[in-house]
């Protein structure tokens, strides 16, 4: 049973565990979207998430809180400057995982992790009109009368 287990170890040491996160979390930061697996997706989500909450407010010490767990000072200016405003009214959510299929070499299943606001393809596509029902009764509603016009016409 897995009684209080609820950090995904990856296989690793804690050190190489809070590294390998603090490098996925920074590259997700700067290319807006990063090609995992799923079990890394999955514990890259609760890891990112807070930070990207704390960047909502600009403060030093919310700045120093971020730069301790990426490490990387360009990740988190681009973090405050350009991703910061952009999700301001967003309540949660930041991150979709996408399934892309199995890795060649082990089978392993693959995942496109991006920023939901980010992704300029998704906010292009225009809106499809949502139909009220499964079946169309258009075509049978005009089908009716244009077979009640032929009928007079062929007597």
């Amino acid at each position: 049973m897995r009684h209080n287990r609820k950090v995904n170890h990856l296989g690793r040491k804690s050190g190489h565990r809070k590294a390998m996160l603090s490098n996925m979390a920074s590259s997700l930061i700067l290319n807006k979207r990063i090609e995992t697996t799923e079990a890394k997706a999955k514990a890259l989500k609760p890891f990112v998430e807070p930070l990207i909450t704390k960047s909502k407010e600009d403060t030093t010490h919310n700045r120093r809180i971020v730069f301790s767990y990426l490490k990387d000072k360009n990740a988190t200016s681009e973090l405050f400057r350009t991703i910061a405003p952009k999700i301001a009214d967003r309540p949660g959510g930041y991150l979709r995982i996408l399934h892309t299929g199995f890795r060649a070499g082990d089978a392993s299943e693959m995942v496109l992790v991006e920023f939901v606001d980010f992704n300029e393809a998704a906010l292009a596509a225009p809106k499809e009109a949502k139909k009220s029902t499964r079946r169309s009764r258009a075509k049978k509603a005009a089908e009716a009368p244009a077979a009640e016009a032929e009928a007079p016409a062929a007597e």
